[in-house]
């Protein structure tokens, strides 16, 4: 009896938990390639180890805009953003580990399709697992409608 009802606890526990989904939306338009790295490519997956870990789901978005398109560039040394000797040293490997987010982790980029003209952008030369949004602030606002975290992500 008393190991049906520990199974019965378990089981009611396990269901509740998996019920639970933690949702972020990370604003980010810094330029900093060492804060992008530790609240994107490190934040993301510490905190997606720390809430799974916690039988709790864990969903990521962000919003690209402003200096952080630089991140997401198929083309990098054929952009406004050039001249950035420290981008152009690591953005071979960071690209390879945004795109592991995507794929890996789930998150969902979301870039700001009004202010891309501003930096010579078009959506061709954006990653392909990129998303468009009309503009940030709609991305953002659809984001917390759907119950997620405001997490700025700038300077």
């Amino acid at each position: 009896m008393k190991k049906i009802l520990l199974v019965l606890l378990t089981m009611f526990t396990l269901a509740n938990a998996d019920e639970e989904t933690v949702r972020v939306v990370y604003d980010l338009t810094t330029e900093n390639v060492a804060k992008f790295e530790k609240n994107i490519l490190k934040g993301i997956a510490i905190s997606k180890a720390h809430f799974e870990g916690n039988l709790q789901e864990f969903e990521s978005a962000v919003i690209i805009h402003g200096e952080a398109f630089r991140f997401f560039l198929k083309d990098v040394e054929n952009s406004s953003f050039n001249s950035n000797t420290e981008l152009l040293e690591a953005y071979p490997e960071l690209s390879k580990r945004v795109a592991g987010m995507a794929d890996t982790y789930e998150v969902e980029f979301l870039m700001c399709e009004a202010s891309m003209p501003k930096y010579g952008l078009k959506k061709e030369d954006i990653v392909d697992f990129v998303k468009f949004v009309p503009t940030s602030t709609i991305g953002i606002i659809q984001k917390q409608n759907e119950g997620y975290a405001y997490f700025p992500v700038k300077y």
